[in-house]
């Protein structure tokens, strides 16, 4: 595990601990959205800022309008930054974002350093429909007890991999009935982070390296470092169904239409 992530571990394990023992039954029934994937989609990401970028988006951005925009550009998932030490986030920015699209059946995740099944249920009861879980902070039993809790209140885990132990860790789970049935629905994604945790730099050859050990009965997720039309027909070339993108997003003008264009791209159109 890198220094930062370690980091980050460390530090939503404090928030964790901080959080009241259980959450009611009541809080936990907000509506929930099941993805609709065609043969390439985006998770398009809202955040306010990142130890790599620095601040991300415009003072006083509306995070409201923003999903919305990204629904209009054709997203089919929201990911919401809710880590506050090196990201800037916070759990009412989730709240928010589930409100802007509560219309729209675009589902919303919530993406951070979780390390407890508690701020899974935080998540569900902030309206989230998924989360983001990391397989390099999260040893066996902590992952088992973190997917139980995840698949009980019927959200979808994209499950982060960063090299090929974690893939290949994480793709041995699909030799179980439960979890390959999860995948089958869209409730397991696979994703592969081009990001250097020790440096924050991005490699984006880790898509092209990793790509062969890519499980087939999963859909695959692409983060970090897709940019353009051209990577998102790159990474769908090498057999992921779908980016996250974030940056990307926070940093166009047009965000809606990047989105748009990434789409077209990725499932086969023209490159404009």
């Amino acid at each position: 595990m890198s220094d930062f992530l370690r980091k980050m571990a460390v530090a939503s394990k404090a928030r964790a601990a901080a959080m009241p023992p259980s959450i009611a039954a009541a809080d936990l029934d907000m509506p929930l959205h099941a993805f609709r994937l065609s043969d390439f989609d985006l998770i398009a990401e809202i955040k306010n800022s990142s130890p790599s970028e620095g601040r991300l988006g415009a003072a006083g951005d509306d995070r409201g309008a923003r999903a919305r925009n990204y629904v209009r550009g054709g997203a089919a998932g929201i990911s919401v930054l809710t880590e506050p030490s090196a990201f800037d986030g916070d759990l009412q920015h989730l709240r928010e974002v589930v409100e802007a699209v509560s219309g729209s059946g675009v589902p919303v995740m919530r993406k951070d350093f979780l390390v407890d099944p508690r701020q899974i249920l935080e998540a569900r009861a902030a309206g989230a429909s998924g989360v983001l879980l990391i397989a390099a902070i999260l040893p066996d039993a902590q992952l088992r007890a973190m997917l139980d809790c995840a698949y009980e209140h019927s959200m979808f885990v994209l499950l982060e991999c960063f090299d090929a132990g974690d893939l290949d860790r994480c793709t041995a789970l699909l030799d179980s009935e439960r979890h390959r049935s999860q995948a089958e629905n869209n409730k397991l994604l696979i994703g592969i982070n081009t990001r250097n945790l020790r440096t924050l730099a991005v490699s984006p050859e880790r898509l092209r390296k990793l790509a062969p050990r890519l499980p087939a009965g999963a859909v695959c997720v692409a983060e970090s470092g897709l940019n353009s039309a051209a990577d998102a027909a790159a990474a769908r070339q090498l057999g992921y169904g779908m980016a996250l993108v974030g940056t990307a997003l926070m940093r166009s003008a047009d965000p809606a239409a990047l989105i748009a264009l990434m789409l077209r791209a990725g499932r086969g159109g023209a490159i404009a």
